[in-house]
């Protein structure tokens, strides 16, 4: 048997983590400083995206051009590439295909399922989720593909968003959902990231260990960096196409559940 990792909290005892993220980008903002954390300790690390982030919006600029185009679908592939290796984390892997593939079914392409914002700093359900939409998968075909994968990949624990998504974006919700479910398919544990409010209130935490991962910044900004079409990063802040300034998450919430 392995010796347990010095990672802390929930993964004292684990060395193989699966993190299950809805869109590119959403791994280095969410959890880049904590996948970082977790390699260092010698945890590894793989990360299944579902989507593309086909209908996320683009940052003015050169980049630009590729808004709404099959381009945009590559680049972002290539952003997350990038990503990842910065991260020391393995993928890029697309939920619904091989291996995050069920068995014997051909492989099946979610996409962004789009959204649209509620209030400045939460999001809902868009109008217009067509029927490839993450969301409109059931949590039972997903998970069943991601449980696929969490058994190929021998993973000890799933890592997702918490119920709400952070912000209630629909796929960060159904990602959860989709996550959940998984872990007991595959017989694994399963965690939440604590959301942190954008409004600065204080976040959830109960029962969840806070990993303060401010020294990992310097080392996190290539990941970051990666995602040009995604944010822009400016100081210790990120700045999303629609003008949302956010801070570098550099302190992270984790609860088993």
């Amino acid at each position: 048997m392995s010796a347990p990792s010095a990672a802390g909290g929930p993964f004292d005892e684990v060395r193989r983590v699966l993190f299950a993220h809805a869109h590119p980008d959403d791994e280095t903002l969410a959890t880049g400083a904590l996948i970082q954390h977790l390699t260092a300790a010698g945890v590894a690390v793989a990360v299944v995206t579902a989507t593309r982030g086909e209908r996320g919006e683009v940052v003015p600029g050169p980049l630009s051009r590729l808004a709404g185009s099959a381009a945009l679908d590559v680049h972002r592939e290539g952003e997350l590439t990038a990503a990842l290796r910065a991260l020391g984390a393995e993928g890029p892997f697309f939920l619904g295909e091989p291996p995050a593939r069920a068995s014997e079914l051909p492989p099946r392409r979610y996409v962004d399922s789009g959204m649209r914002w509620v209030t400045r700093t939460v999001a809902g359900p868009g109008e217009d989720a067509g029927p490839d939409a993450f969301t409109a998968a059931s949590v039972a075909e997903a998970s069943a593909d991601l449980a696929a994968f969490a058994t190929w990949w021998a993973a000890e624990l799933v890592v997702s968003y918490q119920a709400d998504g952070g912000y209630g974006h629909p796929d960060h919700v159904h990602a959860h959902d989709v996550a959940r479910a998984a872990a007991a398919l595959a017989g694994v544990g399963f965690a939440e990231v604590i959301s942190i409010p954008r409004d600065g209130s204080a976040p959830d935490d109960d029962g969840a260990t806070w990993f303060e991962l401010a020294d990992w910044l310097p080392r996190l900004i290539p990941a970051l960096d990666a995602h040009a079409s995604q944010f822009t990063r400016d100081g210790d802040d990120v700045i999303h196409c629609g003008g949302q300034r956010e801070p570098i998450q550099l302190r992270i919430g984790v609860r088993r559940c």
